[in-house]
């Protein structure tokens, strides 16, 4: 089991911020106190971490430039305060990330980008490679053509799909709350903050409640939901007052604020789990030996030189195994290609991707973080 002390080692972190925080209970982007939760990612940057930031607040935003007092329950005046909204709260973070040298990337997303698996990797691929650049991306929820998202979805959720797409260490969800509480405090002034909590205590479901302020669609429950969602690839969550002085770099420094919960596995089991046993297959890739020893013994990605034939129909981002030479399966990942591709592409280097297909998705067939080594499921050949 993870200890809060473990939060100081973590390199990837999504840092979620929510609607009431953000806006100042509804008057408008609170800048001030935006400059100082940005003064703290510049830092957690400069200590050589990774983070990504997914920000609410373009609804509410809206709503406050548009003279509006509560949330529209018309699915197109939604989609308007939200467009006007995210033209404030973009600006605003590119001019104050930008004041402390440091680019920014605006990435709207919808639930569907997140769990469909061609869309998965594209938007994967695109965040991780933000990352190596430096950049600190800004996501928030396309709000703007979503419709479902609107109405169902949240922005801690998407944080939590986030860690899991980039199998970060720990997500942090700033609230208007110092954290999780035994009862709500609003009715039993005396409830006890929860310090510390595995993700599988039972108990937790019996704490939590819907959001009473009006602006956001989230609430306990939802950031419960979230750390939930979040542990399924290993991550930690830490629920946190966003109002704390320093409370970005306090935490990460292993300082006892908010609600710590804990994922019940390390993410590589976790991740094992999510791909060995929870995406169907959707087809096979045989490899030569030389290919399996490399998975095997290296731990690295597929690449096509190694394949040797192909089966199922499958398409970019789909679940496949990949067999050994005596018929057993050692491996299965999210393949780059669909199956016609990889029939083209087999057995030939990744530097000869172009010129076969007239285009380069990814260099590998099935990148190692989205590859996972399995025990044998077929039976072996007499």
């Amino acid at each position: 089991m993870q200890k809060r002390s473990e939060i100081v080692s973590a390199r990837r972190i999504i840092v979620k911020i929510g609607s009431a925080l953000l806006t100042g209970g509804g008057r408008g982007l609170d800048k001030e106190a935006i400059a100082e939760w940005v003064g703290q990612i510049v830092e957690l940057c400069r200590q050589d971490r990774e983070v990504v930031l997914v920000s609410s607040g373009s609804v509410a935003e809206g709503m406050a430039r548009l003279g509006w007092k509560t949330r529209p329950q018309s699915l197109h005046q939604l989609q308007a305060a939200a467009s006007v909204g995210q033209m404030g709260l973009v600006q605003t973070y590119e001019s104050l990330f930008r004041a402390h040298g440091l680019h920014t990337a605006q990435v709207l997303l919808t639930h569907d980008d997140l769990s469909r698996r061609e869309r998965y990797l594209n938007s994967r691929s695109t965040l991780m490679t933000l990352l190596k650049l430096g950049v600190v991306p800004v996501i928030n929820e396309n709000d703007t053509v979503a419709t479902e998202e609107i109405r169902f979805g949240d922005n801690d959720t998407l944080g939590a799909l986030v860690a899991n797409s980039l199998e970060a260490d720990l997500l942090v969800i700033l609230t208007d709350q110092p954290g999780l509480y035994e009862r709500d405090p609003g009715l039993d002034p005396s409830a006890k903050l929860v310090r510390q909590a595995s993700i599988l205590d039972p108990a937790l479901s019996e704490m939590v409640g819907e959001s009473r302020s009006g602006l956001g669609r989230g609430g306990m429950v939802t950031k419960l939901r979230a750390a939930r969602l979040a542990a399924r690839s290993g991550a930690a969550t830490v629920i946190v007052g966003g109002r704390e002085s320093k409370v970005l770099t306090r935490v990460i420094a292993g300082e006892l604020l908010g609600t710590f919960l804990i994922p019940d596995t390390d993410p590589l089991t976790a991740r094992k789990r999510w791909l060995a046993g929870q995406l169907k297959l959707k087809g096979s890739v045989s490899l030569d030996e030389g290919a399996v020893k490399v998975l095997q013994e290296s731990g690295r990605s597929l690449l096509s030189v190694g394949v040797t034939s192909v089966a199922g129909e499958f398409k970019r981002g789909d679940l496949v195994a990949c067999i050994d030479v005596q018929g057993h399966e050692i491996a299965r990942g999210l393949v780059n290609y669909t199956v016609d591709e990889t029939r083209l592409i087999m057995r030939q280097p990744s530097s000869k991707i172009e010129e076969l297909l007239g285009y380069v998705d990814e260099p590998e067939l099935i990148h190692r973080d989205n590859l996972v080594l399995t025990q044998s499921r077929l039976p072996p050949n007499e």
